[in-house]
């Protein structure tokens, strides 16, 4: 499993066989059930969960109760309360495996002596941080410039293999509105 780990490593940086073996040593793997949470509102955020095989999605739960999915994390994405993690404070959030996940993870603790002890890494994480902010940022974009039919819409032509993965309660959780509505929006395209 730290195959997929050591292929996306090298996509951003230059590692050795001999630096990578050190560097796993550096993670821990975990397996996740479907539906279990890996954080919860109120807990400090001690992990940085790298996604190997699975799905795990991060939400909060809003004023009226409801569930509202913020981000969602596939193979070899990144996920963590960002804010939480760096300062070591509770999150605000719950993050939860939509499927059965394996995880690698590091604590923060490990992740300092990690880019101290490997610099390569800290240009590894900057790409990946990098590529997570302009993730955020376009999706702000597009909360701004399209009507919410249409944002749906651009997220079935741009990921489309993600869109059928992911229960639509969820999906329609992420782009903030009810399942009933986005069961409409379908209904009215296919018709």
């Amino acid at each position: 499993m730290f195959e997929i780990f050591k292929k996306h490593i090298a996509k951003f940086a230059k590692v050795s066989d001999a630096e990578f073996e050190e560097i796993k040593k550096f993670f821990d793997i975990k397996e996740i059930a479907k539906k279990e949470n890996l954080l919860e509102e109120g807990q400090i955020c001690r992990c940085h969960f790298f996604v190997l095989s699975g799905l795990l999605r991060k939400f909060y739960i809003n004023e009226k109760g409801t569930e509202q999915t913020t981000e969602f994390a596939i193979e070899t994405w990144w996920l963590t309360d960002n804010f939480a993690y760096e300062n070591q404070v509770s999150t605000e959030f719950y993050i939860q495996a939509v499927e059965k996940s394996f995880v690698l993870y590091i604590t923060q603790d490990k992740q300092e002596k990690l880019l101290n002890e490997f610099p390569v890494m800290e240009r590894y994480f900057r790409f990946v941080y990098q590529r997570a902010y302009a993730a955020a940022q376009k999706r702000i974009k597009f909360l701004f410039s399209f009507s919410k039919e249409e944002f749906y819409f651009q997220a079935v032509r741009n990921h489309p293999e993600f869109v059928q993965r992911v229960p639509q309660y969820l999906i329609a959780s992420y782009l903030g509105f009810t399942p009933e509505y986005l069961s409409e929006i379908r209904k009215r395209h296919l018709s």
